[in-house]
């Protein structure tokens, strides 16, 4: 008929075969983590298992979509610790490997309750297991158990069990110390926040090399400036694996006290995009590439929601160990803003606050050698547990606070 036109794919060139592949390539990626969302809150009510602690003392966590009722089944003697959990289902059923006492974890459908196993390296004992309802900026329940070794020898693996794969290559962390030099940061009654970042991230460096496990690189070593992006560009030149920047918070209320980790906020990462995006070859800076600007740009902003995901759930790791450790976290401890140390769009990076350096207490714990070990402790702990789980592939949330903007 007159005034149709015949759609000739014959006549296509390169470039729109090319697009046309990335577009549908993005499109099964959406709709595979689309319905892996949905796979995961149809088949059962439990949501996911997280750790904190060490080989003496484990806080499991078990996070859950109602309330349930938990009866031990086997206390931890024969080097297995058995429960049921009433009134939430296991559907198909999940496992994974574990931190600190617990080995491996798996909970699987018993009737219509969950039953969860947990492999311990060593034997241990149930100090105490109790339910929490969804508060304090959490929306969920939590049915938490805390472990504690008895002191005997570790049970020996399962010969039937494979090893834990290992990375060929030992995972980079960056560590930022605050401030520095000119800009002392905030002020306490004895210390400047520059001070006391130096001290816990040169104790978090030597915590992290003795284990053997990663390489480290610092912003600075010294009471010395270093720039804001020039941290950032430290950590993208190295091809860092992680980035945490240790800071000390400040408020005007003597009595505010307590962690926070800061991740990067939606708005921030429109910012990072702009500030890589700025010079004429910034592809080749993320290894894109580099044939067609607009294929870049998608593989971009992928690349940036990757390491967005990273870093909460890195910071949802970080926070269960601090809170294991007892130390004291803000009620609303996991935030986002748009920080500038936070704005590699392909590192993945979170700004801790340690406490707040105007309230006597946090500042006391943080100039103190031994209480600062105990903290440094719990980020090793967690920054290890982080590289040995699975990448979370599920879009992270966070809370969000108009908190004060750090650098």
């Amino acid at each position: 008929m007159h005034g149709q036109k015949r759609f000739n794919l014959s006549a296509w060139s390169l470039r729109e075969w090319a697009l046309t592949g990335l577009a549908l390539l993005v499109l099964v990626a959406v709709l595979l983590v689309s319905s892996r969302g949905f796979a995961a809150g149809a088949t059962g009510d439990v949501r996911g298992v997280r750790f904190g602690g060490d080989t003496q003392r484990t806080r499991v966590v078990i996070d859950l979509d109602r309330s349930a009722r938990g009866e031990v089944i086997s206390g931890g003697d024969r080097g297995e610790m058995v429960l049921t959990l009433a009134g939430v289902g296991a559907g198909r059923g999940v496992s994974g490997m574990g931190s600190g006492l617990v080995r491996d974890w798996r909970v699987s459908a018993s009737g219509t309750a969950s039953r969860v196993h947990l492999g311990l390296a060593r034997t241990a004992r149930i100090e105490r297991r109790f339910l929490l309802p969804p508060g304090d900026g959490v929306p969920h329940y939590r049915y938490v158990i805390d472990v504690a070794a008895t002191g005997t020898a570790p049970i020996a693996r399962p010969t039937a069990s494979r090893a834990e794969p290992r990375p060929v290559e030992r995972p980079l962390v960056v560590i930022d110390a605050g401030h520095g030099g000119r800009d002392p940061g905030a002020r306490g009654a004895h210390r400047n926040e520059s001070e006391i970042t130096l001290g816990a991230a040169l104790m978090l460096r030597d915590e992290l090399l003795r284990s053997g496990r990663f390489r480290v690189l610092m912003t600075r070593e010294t009471d010395v400036y270093v720039g804001l992006s020039e941290r950032v560009r430290i950590a993208r030149r190295a091809d860092a694996d992680l980035f945490i920047s240790l800071h000390a918070d400040a408020g005007a209320d003597p009595a505010t006290r307590g962690a926070s980790v800061y991740t990067l906020s939606e708005q921030g990462a429109t910012r990072a995009v702009r500030e890589v995006t700025r010079s004429d070859d910034w592809h080749r800076d993320l290894h894109l590439p580099g044939r067609d600007p607009s294929v870049d740009r998608i593989l971009l902003d992928m690349t940036q929601r990757a390491t967005q995901n990273r870093s909460a759930q890195f910071a949802r790791v970080l926070l269960t160990h601090l809170e294991a450790a007892d130390h004291p976290l803000l009620r609303r401890s996991h935030r986002d803003a748009g920080l500038a140390v936070l704005l590699a769009p392909d590192v993945p990076a979170v700004l801790l606050e340690m406490g707040f350096i105007t309230n006597p207490d946090d500042e006391r714990a943080l100039g103190d050698a031994v209480r600062r070990r105990r903290l440094v402790g719990a980020v090793a702990e967690g920054i290890d547990r982080y590289f040995r789980q699975p990448v979370d592939a599920q879009v992270a949330t966070t809370d969000t606070s108009t908190g004060r903007s750090r650098g």
